[in-house]
């Protein structure tokens, strides 16, 4: 078997005599041929892991309970519908992965796979994700499953990612379906109505959190989107504004985080975690959102926070499951 090339930055970068794999265009010829580790990085499994958490959270928080079995296939179907956005994604992104430093070792722009393996692949995804959780749970949670994955490809994707800097401002809202298809899979139904349910203030916490959580990465990796010509707020608004944007976010943010408790879903559990990590989020919020870079600047304020918003959303999230089982 003839041993795989590692996967490595400077690889990407075709500095250690892989050049001809790293800069292949999606229309070359392949120096090899595709493996399981492949097409598990199309799936994008750091993202997969935190749909899966937060749908787990919502269907362990429903008033019904799911037989485990149920249970189990309900969270691989969402795991598998979330890994189909992330392998179209790379299908339709495969120009700009590639023209990215984070992004060219993914398997499309590094030659290590045909588009069209990819494309088949992600559709066959998408497809028996929504067969399989509407088979085995209900036809609403499988039908709010379809949405999520039509609305980050075609919306997200296809029209917004491209032509605004508010794209992952609206385009959040593909990410925040997981807890209400969770709940769905578990009661049958998606909770509409008022008041504002659980899984829908779950919903407006993970909407309301994107915005602040990616312009953070997109202050460090600003020459990245630059290069791609994706029109991230910092590559067409600039940077003041930006920082003034992740600050204004986070106040919204910061009222649905103590939602659920005001509303009555939760206890104190959740609403005393949620208070104390929150007034941490808007502590460095507030240091990213009124400094300014220098030349040879480490942006590790923004790095912070990027890296505590995701810890932060873990938290709460667990927090609302502990919450629930304690209540019951």
């Amino acid at each position: 078997m003839t041993e795989r090339p590692p996967l490595t930055g400077d690889a990407a970068a075709g500095s250690d005599g892989y050049a001809t794999m790293t800069t292949a265009s999606p229309s070359a010829s392949l120096a090899m041929p595709a493996d399981w580790r492949d097409f598990l990085a199309l799936t994008k499994p750091r993202v997969m892991s935190l749909a899966i958490f937060t749908a787990l959270c919502g269907m362990l928080v429903a008033p019904v309970a799911i037989h485990p079995v149920l249970g189990f296939t309900a969270i691989l179907a969402i795991a598998l519908g979330a890994g189909a956005c992330g392998a179209l994604n790379q299908w339709l992104e495969v120009d700009v992965d590639g023209a990215m430093r984070r992004t060219a070792s993914r398997p499309l722009p590094a030659g290590r796979m045909e588009p069209q393996a990819a494309l088949h692949f992600g559709v066959g995804l998408g497809v028996f994700s929504v067969i399989l959780l509407g088979m085995a749970t209900n036809w609403v949670a499988a039908g709010v499953l379809a949405v999520s994955i039509l609305f980050y490809i075609v919306v997200y994707t296809i029209w917004l990612k491209p032509r605004t800097p508010q794209n992952i401002v609206i385009g959040g809202a593909a990410g925040a379906f997981p807890p209400v298809i969770g709940w769905a899979a578990a009661t049958g139904e998606a909770a509409l109505g008022w008041p504002v349910s659980l899984p829908w203030l779950l919903f407006a916490l993970i909407f309301l959190w994107t915005p602040p959580h990616f312009w953070a990465l997109s202050l460090f990796v600003r020459t990245d989107y630059q290069r791609a010509g994706i029109p991230m707020l910092p590559v067409v608004a600039g940077e003041t504004a930006t920082r003034r944007q992740i600050f204004l976010y986070t106040i919204p943010m910061a009222l649905s985080a103590v939602a659920p408790w005001a509303f009555g879903h939760t206890g104190a559990l959740y609403g005393v975690t949620a208070s104390v990590l929150t007034a941490i989020f808007l502590l460095l919020a507030t240091q990213v959102g009124f400094r300014r870079s220098v030349e040879g600047d480490a942006m590790k304020p923004e790095k912070r926070l990027f890296a505590f918003s995701i810890l932060y959303l873990f938290i709460l999230f667990a927090a609302v499951v502990a919450d629930a089982w304690i209540l019951t």
